[in-house]
């Protein structure tokens, strides 16, 4: 019974036997090869890691250095700084209201009285207050104090209204409530623009209050240069009044369409017409335009 299942054909013992070899060549491959993987090294690995190592050891000074902290006067502050130091809605209006009678806090004590913010809170605000110099010496001597008052007075009247276009980042800061990230901001907003046309362009500055701006314009205004070219607004292309700040692409597409259709714009009254126009900055926007 069991004879038929060990008869083979020639063909089939060929196949046994050519099997049994295959197995016998694994087998022998399997013992006598070295499958290890050698790690392969290159010659600058050693440079990437040294620089590697710089990286993270200046990664962590620079997580250890101290943050720079800047002083402000506590007059100015905003009401986002005040909310971010910590001060309640209500105490941030008791401020307003008392810079609104034109009057000033002097002292971190007069902060306090004014704000009524508790002492943990002022502990950690008054570190950071800069009042002018004279507010710290005007208890010394009463004469000092009228000394300082006529001073004053005479340094009020001769004021030098300086080009706000000429200002550089340290004209910006001798105002008070500026500060070098506020100077960098006006002056980038300038060099967007190409200079100001106006100063209530001082308005659209991130960060800056009333009460900054309206130093501002004591000490500052426009004048406008003298090579100041405006765009012609019936001939300016599409590419050149969508390189204009206060025109995106889409705007200077519909102004383009619309003038090709109703032709010449007369005034800004038909220039605001057009949808999507920023009708709010229409004052400001004719002045760089040509009609």
């Amino acid at each position: 019974m069991f004879n038929q299942y060990f008869k083979f054909t020639s063909k089939q013992r060929i196949g046994i036997f050519l099997l049994f070899i295959i197995i016998i060549t694994l087998q022998l491959i399997y013992f006598f090869a070295d499958f290890n993987q050698y790690e392969k090294t290159f010659p600058e690995e050693k440079k990437w890691l040294s620089l590697q190592k710089e990286i993270d050891a200046a990664k962590e000074t620079k997580y250890k250095d101290k943050q720079k902290v800047y002083t402000f006067n506590p007059n100015f502050i905003s009401d986002y700084k005040g909310y971010k130091l910590g001060m309640s809605v209500e105490e941030i209006d008791r401020l307003l209201a008392f810079r609104k009678q034109d009057k000033y806090v002097n002292s971190a004590e007069e902060f306090q009285k004014v704000t009524q913010i508790s002492d943990s809170l002022l502990k950690v605000m008054s570190p950071l207050f800069k009042f002018p110099d004279w507010t710290q010496k005007k208890n010394d001597f009463k004469t000092e104090k009228k000394e300082y008052v006529q001073k004053a007075s005479f340094k009020k009247e001769s004021i030098i209204i300086k080009d706000i276009n000429q200002a550089s980042q340290e004209d910006l800061i001798a105002i008070y409530g500026i500060g070098e990230a506020l100077s960098s901001r006006i002056l980038k907003q300038k060099e967007i623009l190409g200079g100001f046309v106006s100063m209530e362009q001082l308005e659209e500055v991130w960060g800056l209050s009333p009460e900054v701006i309206a130093q501002l314009n004591s000490h500052f205004k426009v004048i406008m240069p003298s090579g100041f070219k405006k765009i012609a607004i019936n001939d300016a292309t599409l590419k050149e009044l969508s390189q204009f700040p206060y025109f995106k692409y889409t705007l200077a597409k519909q102004i383009v369409t619309y003038r090709s259709m109703n032709g010449n714009f007369n005034n800004i009254e038909d220039l605001s017409k057009i949808k999507g126009f920023p009708v709010e900055k229409a004052k400001i926007i004719s002045l760089y335009l040509e009609f």
